[in-house]
């Protein structure tokens, strides 16, 4: 069996660990930091042919560096795409993924349930360049769907599982409309990361991660990544070498680090979640909790179809409204109050007064997000301590 076969062969997590940079003179087991903004050329020619790019290599960091490369290379082999750029942020991927496909005129569908920051940038900013808009909610039909795709439609985005509520969309459905149309299905894939899902297997053609969640998992570094064909990539990477969001070859370092854990960790962290989903499903005080791997979930036979297993994110309503949940949020003793997630620490966010609170409270409602809903992401602690710390600050003995 030769070099290639065995390439084809290996399983995720081994492409996780083993998809390295060439090695250098040194002979290095684990990849160095190429901390340089720019490369040198061997002469004039080699410069010249370098920028006539006609030939494969690091000129500037802006482009490309070894780093970056890297990490790159490992989430293609995850997602089993073609080719990706790597963004110095999650919504600097969302925003150039837009910005380079996307022309004055033109026209997206998107899932209400996205992100606060994916809301404001098709609410506030893409209108500036004329690129409008329309939403279509979870439960809507494949054919309420595609009533709103028009001439002008060049693209359907979605989340799947959603934040904060972590709702699930049929992305096979997506992939079907987007393929009829002959329009761009573009995936945030980031709650899941690519160990539990890859939407390019339903037909996306792209996808896209905040590699800030669990990509790093330890809540150090802030990066985003767009993942697809060779063609579509080549126009992302052709506009944001020019507009300069480009990923830090130390945070691409820190991250290709952090993916050779990826698979036991996100192991652990749906372990601990579909415990805490149990737990809150029988308190008297919690008035309702979703998890895509609860039987209860309103998609959980969707989940199982298109997911290993149910991520890292549990949300859930404390009965008492607003006053409860403040309440809940300020008697929190072990786990953190903070927006992030993925992290190897649990962490309780309140989404309607942070994560999502640009959007106005008839927006909230339309996405199911109350006042009193609790997004926990739920980290690698104990279970019995991630337990303990939410049941007394429900008010348990």
């Amino acid at each position: 069996m030769d070099k290639i076969q065995i390439m084809k062969k290996r399983e995720f997590e081994t492409n996780a660990i083993r998809t390295q940079m060439e090695r250098s003179s040194f002979l290095e087991h684990s990849s160095p930091v190429y901390l340089t903004s720019s490369f040198v050329f061997e002469d004039a020619e080699d410069m010249r042919a370098s920028f006539a790019e006609e030939k494969d290599r690091n000129i500037y960091s802006r482009y490309s560096n070894p780093n970056s490369s890297e990490f790159i290379e490992r989430v293609c082999k995850m997602e089993g795409a073609e080719d990706g750029f790597a963004f110095a942020s999650g919504m600097a991927a969302v925003f150039n993924t837009f910005a380079a496909l996307l022309e004055s005129g033109d026209h997206l569908v998107s899932s209400r349930n996205i992100f606060g920051s994916t809301h404001s940038l098709l609410t506030q900013f893409l209108p500036k360049w004329k690129i409008s808009h329309d939403y279509f909610g979870i439960t809507a039909t494949e054919e309420e769907i595609e009533a709103l795709i028009r001439p002008e439609t060049k693209m359907i985005y979605a989340e799947s599982p959603t934040n904060p509520g972590v709702d699930i969309l049929d992305l096979q459905l997506l992939g079907k409309l987007a393929k009829k149309h002959g329009i761009l299905l573009v995936v945030d894939n980031c709650f899941a990361s690519p160990y539990l899902q890859q939407p390019l297997k339903f037909g996306a053609d792209l996808v896209i991660h905040s590699g800030t969640k669990l990509m790093d998992g330890q809540g150090r570094v802030l990066a985003g990544i767009t993942v697809g064909s060779h063609e579509l990539i080549d126009k992302i990477y052709r506009f944001s070498r020019i507009t300069g969001p480009a990923l830090s070859p130390f945070n691409a370092w820190i991250l290709s680090r952090s993916l050779e854990t990826l698979a036991v960790r996100v192991d652990r962290h749906c372990e601990n979640a579909l415990a805490l989903a149990k737990f809150l499903e029988k308190h008297p005080k919690i008035k309702r909790v979703k998890y895509p791997f609860l039987p209860s979930h309103p998609q959980y036979k969707l989940a199982k179809k298109q997911m290993k297993a149910g991520g890292c994110v549990v949300a859930f309503e404390v009965e008492g409204g607003l006053k409860a949940g403040r309440r809940f949020f300020d008697a929190i003793r072990l786990l953190s109050l903070s927006a992030n997630l993925g992290d190897t620490r649990s962490i309780v966010t309140h989404p309607a007064s942070t994560t999502h609170s640009k959007l106005s409270p008839e927006e909230r409602q339309e996405t199911g997000i109350t006042d009193g809903l609790v997004r926990v992401s739920v980290g690698l602690e104990h279970i019995e301590d991630i337990i303990a710390d939410i049941a007394q600050a429900l008010g348990e003995e």
